[in-house]
């Protein structure tokens, strides 16, 4: 059976669970188990261009064999593509990576992205033979917690308090300007940010904590609840002229606390393992290490 003889369709949101089922397997056969269901990848699904960037691939018979999704966000287009184990070697992912690749010429965008399983030598070898070549690496890290942490006293001068409704605008702002210059970062309006995570289902704020300095918001964390078998710590960040106080691990360890208060016995997170302001260093001090790794590849396209 050869690419030409999938069905390539459209997804619908409805689809998440049909790409977290082949995203799962993949990971199975790759890493042994999988951790991936509907929550973990409920963030991307949202974001993806369901109706022009994106595709689900099945047999006649209506067996899922692939999907790719595919970011539309100024100048930065990542797509990640996931054969099933089941329907590796025919054709399928180089058509996918294809269609992402008109899809981005078609927006007049210099480069798309394309992200892997760092264990997956197969999507490695396939991403050079098309003219990718690696340029970033992100870890999942996670810490066992065997028995609830304390919280950490933040450095003086310094607050930790419990996230309310009324900092919702600054709390959005205070987030893009800590990750403004992070690599593949782009920020989400407050219009935008609302509706997509403060009022997103699941959502659960009494996971999201606040360092100020005095009035003024210094740090934000926001944890997204359960991912990946356990707590997970979906962002953190510290505004630049409050980093190097302690603020970061007083934040996280606030969070692993409350994680541990409810009863979690490991808390995670993602990373990008090039991070500039030293956060893979800040969460190995914390006593998270790394459990698993992906790898994005970039194409050229001028």
């Amino acid at each position: 059976m050869s690419a030409a003889e999938f069905t390539f369709r459209r997804p619908r949101h409805e689809d998440v669970d049909i790409a977290a089922e082949i995203l799962a397997a993949e990971e199975r056969s790759l890493r042994g188990e999988s951790r991936q269901g509907v929550d973990e990848i409920s963030d991307w699904w949202r974001l993806f261009n369901l109706e022009d960037g994106s595709w689900i691939v099945e047999t006649q018979a209506g067996e899922r064999v692939a999907f790719s999704g595919l970011i539309e966000s100024q100048d930065h287009y990542p797509t990640w593509v996931v054969v099933h184990p089941s329907f590796t070697g025919r054709g399928v992912a180089t058509d996918l990576l294809g269609r992402a690749e008109a899809r981005v010429r078609q927006l007049g965008g210099a480069h798309v992205n394309a992200g892997m399983l760092a264990e997956n030598e197969a999507a490695r070898n396939l991403l050079t033979s098309l003219g990718f070549q690696e340029i970033r690496r992100f870890y999942q890290m996670e810490i066992a917690l065997d028995q609830p942490p304390e919280p950490l006293d933040p450095p003086v001068g310094f607050t930790i308090e419990p996230f309310r409704s009324e900092d919702a605008r600054a709390f959005h702002a205070a987030m893009n300007e800590a990750f403004a210059d992070d690599w593949g970062f782009h920020a989400m309006s407050f219009e935008d940010w609302k509706p997509f995570r403060l009022e997103a289902p699941g959502t659960d704020v009494s996971l999201w904590f606040v360092a100020r300095a005095g009035e003024e918001i210094a740090g934000v964390l926001r944890g997204d609840g359960r991912k990946f078998g356990g707590g997970w710590v979906g962002a953190l960040g510290v505004r630049k002229q409050w980093r190097r106080r302690g603020l970061a691990a007083a934040l996280l360890r606030h969070a692993f606390a409350e994680y541990g208060r409810r009863g979690e016995v490991r808390v995670g997170l993602g990373v990008d393992a090039q991070n500039e302001t030293g956060a893979t260093r800040l969460y190995e001090r914390a006593g998270m290490r790394i459990r698993a790794e992906d790898v994005i590849f970039q194409k050229a396209l001028t």
